[in-house]
């Protein structure tokens, strides 16, 4: 078989000793770097780091040698300068803007390339500054503090062109906000600087997106009560969101209903505003109802705060003195990203391009966001649960309707959570204390105080010696509040369609196990977390304070999304991105439960498993959890049966000798989900009628070698392995079809890709152990391609595969492997190395029996085996059933486009174009699903479905677009229809496939 020849890289011919030099240089004379220790440190990692700049250099930035060294210059410096014990000399402060101006470089294009550096020197990286590094780095948490930074920047400027109409009085012409002259522009810097100000003094740990939205707005009502009124562009009579009470605006609520802020809290926020304000520059606050200024003629001033002469001209500029002097002196040891580069629009620093931070995605330049183009349903769809909503329009006065941005998003779904969630008790309802007092015993005080541990473990509170400010602790406390609520009441959920199901109360089995429990905890943490876009606790900080592992994590999203109907669909997404984030990689790492459960399952890997030592670690005790984060739960007394992890079972359940597993036995032979999914699949596909969710939770935490009560000769480990390689495939068919129509190759090779990855996840299992699903999704497009004498080369698959939604380019620069086993080239032990590489010296080997058999005239029916087999996936099985064929996937790519009316399109493919401009289908062509009416025209088409929208009489057998409880249209729901309507039960149904999201 054909392998690949790597492209070798050719080296600077100045060598290394040269790059030491112009470092030494570059650090002098560039820098205002005089620090000697700082300068051998940071030495010493280039030093040791250097030989991965010579063999890398063609894959940093664009390519050149000029530009990468620049690049791991900068990396160098921001590394050492964040892990160095006594950082850079204090009175300098080497910051990152000062790193990258030396190094001509942006922040967007550092960002997009500090991962892949980080990810090659890890290693270097724990022998110099030990295991820790990662968390003292916090290299994700600045890339998405830079991502919120910008969205609020972007949030602030058009909100005070929409407020402000700052125009020269000579011309009446409208200056340019960020333009340095004149005393207009001023206004506009000291927003910014005040809303810094809040950043540092106030805003802490609380640095997420809504609560900085907050902060925004307070900043906002702020500049409206100060600034002269001849500038404001504030008419009271025009616009639908302003807030009236008589003949007078209340400024506050009309904030609060343009941008769907909490009225308390920004109340609260503006407290915290207006004594920095007094407090820095020393300006003396008064009520404003007493002072009564004619800026506030038209405005209720009770409870506002005015300072007399703040945007005076004569003590604007002092001001803003004061607030540089006072920002500079709060961050000059923190050698993070200079945040006042935001309001300079000319600032080459920023750079353009798209960057993800907590599940937030923006373009660092003027170029439209990626969330502007998309609206987000959470705008528009609402619920009998959701707030209400009502359509935004075009004003006449200087307020627009708010489109769908990052920050609008995140306080709508913020909105939900504060009117949804907040108002319900902080402790089990009645329903939910009725199960869990039916149970052997009790449970409801170990379930409280479980919570309470676990979530003071997620949102710690400041203990002693951590300065954290009262806002903080303030913040910790009301999410806790919120992700115990929401949990209980999902909760409560869940045991009343299990005990539906079972016609019995007692719920011993599930509700006694420690895993589940700390699954559905982590589960509401992240949401609120997701919610709030934070920016110091990102995925995977949940999986890391519960204790629990990405595999058992992934057991509970779906049953979580089912049974929260009033989940925003922002959330929604969320979790089925984390989803696919879980399933594409992480529970492939190393320490994953996913491997205890596959020992069981699959006994031919443990030795394999074993030798790499995958194997997770036993989930810490409740009591350990509470020792580690110093969590106090007052004098209530520890849970006996949570004080020892060997009183427990593998996986976290406590077994209890009154009840027998075979007790569910008759009623789950036929409803659970967790059995098979070949008998998932016909279950869910039956039959269009709701039905109550079946209660596979029971074995999905069971212990992995107890025997599935469900039936059919399984362990929960082989029920549990079973359903999470169906969940593989899945993922897997939607990616390789994605990337079959972008490379415009025929169903053929679509279906060998799908063969052959099946065959992979089935017979050489280990391909996937601590890689990424999609490194071997590309290698299975080369291996097929080449069989089947392709022209297809791996520069075009990997061209092609970063047009993917889901792309990473470390996927294709950096695969997992380990050179024990193989000996080859002299190399020993883990490493990283490119998709090409990979490719030769691993995959062709491993496979390469399995692409004979798809080569023509090979036999494909040979030891063939699906993710089903239970028997030995690392040897041939003759038995077993050939892989299944490539599944039917639904178009699932709607967007909206109404704002009135639940309308949504989805684009044309382009493998269906063909079949629909054909002659002889034109007579089955309408504009939206079938037509009413004889084909005629797309022009009157459209008439009739527009006049069935506008018209108020409600047509019998129309689609009701004005209902507003649409809840989210899933896969299974259009695989159902789809499968419905085809009529045919004895043909194989399509398997429904989660549809797919960028990840955050």
């Amino acid at each position: 078989m054909a392998e690949l020849k790597k492209i070798s890289s050719t080296e600077d011919g100045g060598g290394t000793t040269n790059i030491e030099a112009r470092f030494a240089q570059f650090c002098k004379n560039d820098l205002p770097l005089d620090d000697d220790n700082f300068l051998t440190q940071a030495t010493k990692l280039l030093n040791e780091s250097k030989n991965l700049l010579m063999t890398n250099f063609s894959a940093v930035g664009t390519g050149t040698p000029d530009e990468a060294e620049r690049y791991w210059f900068a990396f160098v410096l921001y590394s050492v300068r964040r892990l160095s014990e006594n950082g850079a000399p204090a009175e300098k402060g080497l910051s990152l803007c000062q790193i990258l101006k030396a190094a001509r470089l942006n922040v967007f294009d550092f960002y997009k390339e500090l991962h892949q550096f980080l990810i090659k020197v890890g290693s270097i990286l724990n022998n110099i500054y030990g295991l820790d590094w990662e968390k003292r780095l916090k290299a994700k948490e600045s890339q998405t503090n830079f991502v919120h930074l910008t969205v609020l920047s972007k949030k602030y400027e058009r909100a005070f062109r929409e407020f402000f109409s700052i125009a020269d009085g000579n011309n009446d012409k409208h200056l340019v906000v960020a333009n340095t002259s004149g005393c207009e522009s001023d206004y506009y810097r000291f927003g910014w600087l005040l809303f810094l100000a809040l950043r540092v003094h106030v805003f802490s740990l609380c640095k997420d997106l809504v609560t900085c939205t907050h902060g925004l707005v307070s900043v906002l009502a702020i500049l409206l009560i100060h600034v002269p009124a001849r500038f404001r562009n504030f008419n009271v009579s025009d616009s639908e969101h302003i807030v009236m009470k008589g003949d007078k605006v209340d400024l506050l609520a009309s904030l609060c209903n343009m941008y769907e802020t909490s009225e308390d809290e920004l109340k609260k926020t503006m407290e915290k505003a207006n004594t920095l304000i007094a407090d820095i520059l020393s300006k003396k606050p008064c009520l404003a109802s007493e002072r009564k200024p004619e800026n506030l003629e038209n405005i209720i001033t009770d409870g506002l705060i005015y300072f007399e002469d703040l945007m005076d001209e004569s003590s604007l500029s002092s001001s803003l003195v004061l607030l540089e002097t006072d920002y500079d002196a709060a961050n000059k040891n923190v050698g993070e990203l200079d945040e006042r580069i935001f309001i300079n629009e000319n600032d080459s620093l920023l750079g353009s391009g798209s960057l993800s931070g907590g599940a937030v995605t923006t373009n660092g330049g003027g170029a439209k966001r990626k969330l502007d183009v998309i609206s987000s349903p959470t705008k528009t769809l609402t619920s009998p649960l959701s707030p209400y909503r009502s359509p935004a329009s075009h004003s006449n006065g200087g307020i627009y309707k708010i489109a769908a941005t990052p920050v609008s998003t995140a306080m709508t779904t913020a909105k939900w959570l504060r009117t949804v969630i907040a108002p319900l008790p902080s402790k089990p309802s009645v329903d939910l204390e009725r199960f869990l007092s039916s149970c052997d015993r009790d449970v409801t005080a170990d379930v409280t105080r479980r919570a309470q541990i676990i979530l003071e473990a997620i949102f710690p509170s400041s203990g002693p010696g951590q300065n954290a400010s009262l806002m903080d602790n303030m913040w910790a406390q009301h999410r806790r509040m919120e992700a115990m609520k929401l949990y209980f009441r999902v909760l409560q959920a869940m045991c009343t369609a299990e005990s539906q199901i079972l016609h019995a109360n007692n719920l011993t089995s599930l509700l006694t196990n420690e895993r589940f429990h700390r699954c559905m905890l982590a589960c509401s943490a992240e949401l609120v977390l997701a919610t709030h876009k934070t920016v110091t606790m990102l995925f995977p900080t949940v999986l890391e304070r519960t204790g629990i592992t990405a595999f058992d994590l992934s057991k509970v999203i779906e049953s979580f999304i089912r049974h929260e109907e009033s989940l925003p669909r922002e959330l929604r997404r969320h979790l089925n991105s984390l989803e696919e984030r879980l399933l594409e990689s992480m529970v492939w790492e190393k320490g994953s439960s996913m491997y205890n459960s596959l020992i069981v399952a699959r006994s031919t890997l443990s030795t394999e498993i074993s030798r790499l030592g995958l194997l997770a670690e036993p989930m810490p005790s409740l009591d350990a959890i509470a020792m580690h984060f110093d969590v106090s739960c007052g004098a209530s007394p520890p849970m006996q049966s949570l004080l020892k992890n060997e009183k427990q079972g593998q996986n976290g359940d406590i077994c209890s000798p009154k009840r027998l597993c075979t007790e569910y036995r008759s009623v789950l032979v036929e409803r659970n989900s967790f059995t098979s999914p070949v008998k998932d699949r016909f279950l869910a596909l039956n039959n269009l009628k709701p039905k109550i969710p079946p209660p596979f939770l029971q074995s999905a935490f069971a212990s992995p070698t107890r025997p599935n009560p469900g039936g059919g000769g399984e362990t929960c480990a082989e029920t549990a392995v079973n359903v999470f390689f169906s969940k593989i495939v899945k993922l897997a068919a939607v990616r390789i079809n994605g990337m079959v129509e972008r490379l415009q190759l025929s169903q053929q090779i679509r279906e060998s890709v799908y063969c052959l990855f099946q065959k992979i996840l089935g017979q050489r299992t280990t391909l996937f152990f601590n890689r990424h699903i999609d490194q071997i999704i590309l290698c299975c497009f080369y291996g097929v391609a080449k069989i089947s004498q392709l022209n297809l080369t791996f520069k075009e698959i990997i061209s092609n595969y970063r047009k993917q939604p889901q792309c990473k380019p470390q996927v294709f620069r950096s695969v997992y492997v380990d050179w024990t086993a193989q000996r080859r080239n002299g190399k020993n032990g883990p490493d990283h190395i490119d998709i090409i590489t990979f490719y030769n010296e691993i995959f062709v080997p491993a496979v390469k029996p399995l692409l004979v058999e798809l080569a023509p005239g090979g036999s494909t029916q040979t030891t063939s085996q699906s993710p089903e087999t239970k028997n030995n996936i690392d040897g041939s099985c003759p038995a077993s059933p050939k892989p299944s064929p490539f599944p039917s996937l639904p178009d699932m790519s709607p967007k909206k486009v109404s704002a009135a009316h639940n309308v949504y399109v989805s684009p044309l493919r382009s493998s269906k174009m063909d079949a629909l401009i054909s002659h002889s289908s034109k007579s089955y062509y309408a504009c939206v699903g079938e037509s009413t009416h004889a084909y005629q025209s797309p022009s009157k088409d459209l008439t009739a479905i527009n006049n069935r929208l506008n018209g108020s009489r409600k047509l019998r057998g129309t689609l009701n677009f004005d209902d507003v409880d649409v809840g989210l249209v899933t896969d299974s729901m259009v695989a159902k229809s789809l499968y419905v309507q085809n009529g045919s039960c004895s043909s194989s149904p399509p398997m429904p496939v989660k549809s797919e999201q960028p990840d955050s």
